[in-house]
């Protein structure tokens, strides 16, 4: 059986385009490996903020404050570029913004603030505007029953680019500290290969993904126009929810899982430097493994779930999910947490695979940037929830990461509990039924 077949696409798309379409995963890969995870979030802490105390609960407020900005924005940005035909526009403009945010970065220097924040502000809404955009190009390319596995090739190929990035990253930061040079020296240069890396990528994906969509008229022939216009039909998307009752259920058990990946992301070398005393580059090995292990998670996960449905296999996930958190608090030596780093990179491609295989499910055919955004809207709700409630508990228990990464198990419970309620057939049957009500 051919690893990539023909068969999984919809008629007319080639596989040199949905290549293109997964080259985008590549591309922005590196701005969370790097950026958000392993380099800029503890040069933020330790050379921006100079060490304060503070220091962890600014960049924690900052992420909250990016996320915050995309969940009430990016919903309505879905619904415009479906009412426009526009998810490759906005796609373009949405990636010069992270770039050239990104490339920002190598500015900052200690306590420049200022600077810092407004970089990672825009890079960061970007970022995430471009992760809803792309995504809603995935039903377009993958036939209904493909979703998964076509979903797993981007996801896979997303975390190789994320490994280009950090690798590179790697070789530069322990080649400048074999030389002597400080971290507010050679991060900046970490920040550009970043920039580079995701600038260059994407061009390959605007040369070779096509916009499909064709803006929607009224009733009078014209084209639909302007913001307001997309946020009405916003508003009758969720005046309409008991119509989607499924995705809504869907959603609300994103949020939950979300949150605990999203503490993952953001606090992974936290953990592994606060609880396990991990040096700088041990953390970016660990990373490195992580993204490893998440490229092969979701590559044969795709496959898996087309096999045997979406629900069950991210139950699944939220299992291994629970799995990962008990190993991680559990561990006392790098063996074990080793282990759970694995398991986690498992979880994560697997989990992040079947989440936007799911929302391609849910989304009728005139609406799937819309959707998108409200996929959008959840993962980045969750993204203030998780992050913000582990830095609380370590807080009142006085900087207990264990007691910290052990409570996280309970947004994945949840999450598992809340995907119980989604009835995929039913969901399905709203979007067509939808589709053929337009």
């Amino acid at each position: 059986m051919a690893l990539f077949p023909q068969e999984a696409l919809n008629e007319g798309v080639a596989k040199r385009e949905v290549f293109g379409w997964a080259m985008y995963d590549f591309a922005n890969s590196g701005y969370t490996t790097v950026v958000l995870t392993a380099v800029f979030s503890a040069y933020f802490v330790g050379v921006v903020a100079g060490g304060a105390d503070w220091g962890t609960l600014a960049w924690t407020l900052l992420m909250a404050a990016a996320n915050a900005i995309v969940m009430l924005s990016s919903p309505a940005l879905g619904a415009h570029a479906d009412l426009h035909g526009a998810k490759k526009k906005l796609l373009v403009f949405t990636t010069i913004a992270c770039v050239l945010g990104t490339a920002a970065l190598a500015l900052v220097g200690p306590g420049q603030l200022a600077l810092a924040t407004a970089a990672v502000l825009v890079a960061t809404v970007a970022y995430s505007y471009g992760e809803s955009l792309i995504a809603a190009f995935l039903p377009e390319l993958a036939r209904p029953e493909s979703l998964g596995r076509v979903s797993g090739w981007g996801w896979s190929f997303g975390y190789f680019g994320g490994m280009l990035a950090l690798g590179i990253s790697l070789a530069w930061v322990l080649a400048a500290q074999a030389r002597g040079e400080t971290a507010a020296q050679f991060v900046p240069v970490t920040m550009l290969i970043t920039a580079a890396i995701y600038g260059g990528a994407s061009l390959v994906t605007f040369a070779l993904l096509k916009e499909r969509a064709q803006p929607q008229v009224v009733a009078g022939g014209a084209a639909v126009g302007g913001m307001t216009a997309a946020l009405q039909r916003l508003a009758q998307t969720w005046h309409e929810a008991r119509r989607y009752r499924d995705f809504s259920w869907f959603l609300a058990c994103c949020v939950s899982y979300q949150a605990g990946i999203a503490v993952v992301i953001t606090l992974a070398a936290v953990y592994a430097e606060q609880a396990m005393g991990f040096k700088q580059a041990e953390t970016m090995m660990l990373i490195f493994l992580v993204n490893i292990a998440a490229a092969l998670g979701a590559f044969a996960f795709g496959y898996w779930q087309d096999r045997i449905g979406h629900k069950p296999a991210l139950s699944f996930t939220l299992a291994g999910w629970v799995l990962m958190v008990v190993l991680a608090a559990a561990a006392r030596g790098p063996a074990l947490f080793w282990v759970a780093a694995v398991v986690a990179g498992l979880c994560m491609g697997s989990s992040q695979s079947a989440g936007r295989a799911l929302a391609g499910t849910f989304a009728p055919e005139a609406q799937r940037a819309e959707f998108f955004g409200l996929w959008g809207f959840s993962v980045r709700l969750a993204a203030i929830i998780g992050p913000l409630t582990y830095g609380l508990i370590t807080w009142l228990t006085a900087g207990n990461h264990r007691v910290a990464i052990l409570s996280t198990a309970a947004f994945f419970i949840v999450g598992w509990v809340l995907l119980q309620k989604v009835d995929v057939d039913r969901g399905e049957r709203s979007a067509r039924a939808a589709a053929v009500a337009a």
